[in-house]
């Protein structure tokens, strides 16, 4: 009897939630990601940047906004965020003369080696040279 109660309670646990509860969870997931999206200002700099950080202000366990997010998109919480803010830093290049620290800053990384890397393992090329790269292409 325990054995069974176990399992049932272990398969609700890893259920994906329902499907009108799981759309409006990762719609608010989205709206709320996007919400700190065009950066036009060096003073502010982004507040959320995982997936902790937007399950808190869902007022939801991140265990459950993950499992929620992963059953939509079928991509990790975590996965979307990296890249929305890839893609803010290559528009932020692109487009604004802001030196690498200043964007840097901007989408909230606090040293301007962690975003060097980020920017590196997703572009195989950090900022400085994706930015070269951009104004060569152009001549």
């Amino acid at each position: 009897m325990i054995q069974t109660v176990t399992k049932i309670h272990r398969k609700i646990k890893t259920e994906v939630p329902s499907s009108s509860a799981a759309k409006r969870i990762s719609t608010d997931f989205l709206k709320l990601l996007e919400s700190q999206f065009p950066i036009t200002d060096l003073r502010t700099n982004l507040k959320l940047r995982s997936a902790s950080d937007f399950a808190e202000k869902l007022c939801v366990h991140v265990n459950h906004l993950n499992r929620t997010v992963n059953a939509i998109f079928n991509k990790p919480t975590s996965v979307i965020i990296r890249d929305r803010i890839l893609v803010e830093s290559k528009r932020l290049l692109e487009q604004s003369d802001w030196n690498v620290s200043e964007i840097s800053y901007a989408l909230g990384f606090t040293e301007v080696t962690h975003f060097n890397n980020f920017f590196k393992k997703a572009m195989n090329m950090n900022p400085t040279q994706y930015r070269k790269s951009l104004t060569e292409t152009k001549t």
